[in-house]
């Protein structure tokens, strides 16, 4: 897989973990940029041109109403979760299952995901 990732710091470390682990290019805001602000998470993934993988509602307004363009945003909206849970979802869903995740606002929740072309 050729796609770089970005996880937001409410991303398990955990899931964060497996999925480097598994070979993807995958970086943790945390690492180096723990409690910037959203803006400052967008603008680090559209310069690296990263896809954002976050529980925070808020990058949507970043999307469709500030006009910010980034690569992709996955959003996850899942409660009640092992803290490797959304990294083996996300590997499921992209790797096993095809979901096309560039240029789209992947909403992902318990038993749907939606996606919206950014």
């Amino acid at each position: 897989m050729n796609t770089k990732f970005l996880a937001n710091e409410n991303f398990p470390l955990t899931s964060y973990r497996i999925l480097k682990n598994w070979g993807w290019d995958i970086i943790h805001i945390s690492e180096g940029n723990a409690g910037i602000m959203d803006d400052e998470v967008m603008n680090n993934a559209i310069l690296d041109n990263r896809i954002i993988i976050t529980f925070d509602s808020d990058y949507g307004e970043l999307v469709f109403k500030n006009g910010y363009k980034p690569l992709g945003v996955i959003f996850l909206r899942i409660r009640d979760f092992s803290p490797s849970y959304p990294g083996e979802l996300l590997k499921n869903l992209i790797e096993e299952e095809s979901l096309l995740v560039e240029n789209r606002f992947t909403v992902v929740g318990e038993n749907q995901v939606r996606q919206r072309v950014i």
